[in-house]
């Protein structure tokens, strides 16, 4: 056990510390921008949250190809991960239009929440300058699902972590304005991160192209157009991916675009505690990540039972971690919040809602590292169903029924923004249970299978 648990801290080490620098972009922004004002502040919060749903969404379908690339880097068939590489950047070029619509005309969305003219129209020009980042945000999605899948998550990390070193003067500079920029509030935040996503794309593709370790892949020795037989491959993998991502997502953002009717000093307490879970979740992700590449890479050698152990010592690491990180943060939630804001109204507003959110944390973990392990097998489209069904049903519509006290039955300790996130943490031990399962049917059954060929 603890030696897989060495191999798999190996390659999670650099994705947290790598995600961290990302997800740090997310605590800077909140932290800045609730110093700025609380009505940017909601509207970072509104904004992120439906930019997330459009962007996780979309990156869950370029990540396609992190499993294949892991299993055919296993077979140790090279050139045709090259191949898989430039129909995944054909892929992130499309996706990248259609969430470029979505985010620059976002009023569908936001007529949803009936916020306040003043607050709709920061979140609005917060949507509108992040859309012209998302192209290059993807094409960066592409790197990042090769480099972790072939068991080279550093050369993500140092690109990431520099990101994070630009981020804080450009945040400053665009936030609170100077050297004649005026001050932007919440949608400084989106035009330092579009600028920073656009740099990473380019050092990104240089990367592929001039770095030794690639050359056997051969990624941009050949010009191709999109081929309809890779092209649906990636899609049979990836749309389901996007699907259970985007699931996962908009259950939090609807959340948010219901909790925003309690009021802005809700939303802003809904808005800090998110981050704090987002933070905590880079750990049970980066150990998914790591897990998931192990695992695919044994599944390419065909060595199954191998790969069955690793995914449940993957599983178990992260638990436990995070049973750890739940029972600190419990602690020290004064502390933690009030590094957040100096707002006592928000602050108080916030308290109720984090020790619903490290129960929520714990069934997190559990069900993220399952549905990672799952995508190493290139299993996602019963994932995707238990994720709609939990997720949808359980968290947001049982969210609505207690957040609104639909029927005037639900104490009021459960009502309001407690009981949306008190629905979600109940829909993630639902997702954790059915996707553990699942795993354990599929894992058995094709320890009993011939190999076979992996799609080309």
């Amino acid at each position: 056990m603890f030696a897989d648990m060495r191999k798999i801290a190996g390659l999670a080490w650099p994705v947290l510390i790598g995600q961290l620098a990302i997800i740090a972009f997310g605590v800077m922004d909140t932290v800045m921008v609730g110093r700025y004002s609380a009505v940017d502040l909601a509207a970072l919060g509104l904004g992120s949250s439906v930019y997330v749903s459009v962007f996780v969404g979309l990156t869950g379908v370029v990540l396609a190809l992190q499993p294949i690339s892991g299993q055919l880097f296993g077979a140790r068939r090279y050139t045709e991960i090259g191949e898989e590489v430039r129909q995944g950047l054909w892929l992130s070029a499309g996706l990248a239009a259609l969430g470029f619509v979505v985010m620059f005309f976002p009023e569908p969305l936001l007529a949803i929440s009936h916020v306040p003219p003043a607050l709709h129209e920061r979140t609005e020009a917060y949507l509108r300058i992040a859309a012209f980042g998302l192209p290059a945000s993807l094409a960066f999605r592409v790197y990042t699902a090769l480099t972790n899948g072939v068991g080279k998550p550093r050369l993500v990390m140092i690109l990431q972590i520099g990101a994070l070193l630009i981020k804080i003067p450009l945040n400053l500079w665009f936030i609170f304005g100077g050297f004649g920029v005026p001050a932007l509030g919440g949608p400084g935040c989106a035009l330092a991160s579009t600028i920073i996503n656009c740099v990473l794309a380019v050092i990104g593709l240089t990367l592929l192209a001039r770095l030794e370790f690639f050359a056997p892949f051969e990624i941009f020795k050949h010009f191709c157009w999109p081929e309809r037989r890779r092209q649906v491959a990636l899609l049979k993998l990836g749309v389901p991916m996007g699907l259970s991502f985007l699931i996962e997502v908009t259950s939090y953002t609807f959340m948010a675009l219901f909790i925003a009717r309690f009021g802005t000093t809700t939303l802003a307490g809904h808005q800090i505690t998110g981050n704090f879970g987002a933070v905590l979740y880079m750990t049970p992700m980066s150990i998914g990540v790591a897990t998931s590449t192990l695992v695919a890479q044994a599944l390419g050698a065909h060595h199954h039972e191998a790969a069955r152990t690793l995914a449940r010592h993957g599983i178990v690491m992260a638990c436990t971690i995070g049973l750890g990180y739940a029972a600190t943060a419990f602690i020290l939630r004064p502390e933690i919040l009030a590094g957040y804001t100096t707002n006592a109204a928000v602050v108080a507003a916030a308290m109720p809602l984090l020790p619903i959110m490290l129960i929520y944390h714990i069934f997190d973990t559990f069900q993220t590292v399952t549905a990672f392990v799952l995508r190493a097998y290139k299993v996602a489209v019963v994932p995707t169903v238990i994720y709609a069904v939990a997720l949808w049903g359980v968290g947001l519509g049982g969210g609505y029924l207690l957040g609104f006290d639909v029927g005037g039955a639900v104490p009021v300790w459960l009502t309001g923004a407690r009981g949306f996130w008190a629905a979600s943490a109940a829909s993630l031990a639902v997702a954790g249970s059915g996707l553990f399962l699942h795993w354990r049917a599929i894992s058995k059954r094709r320890a009993f299978e011939q190999p076979e060929p992996l799609a080309s």
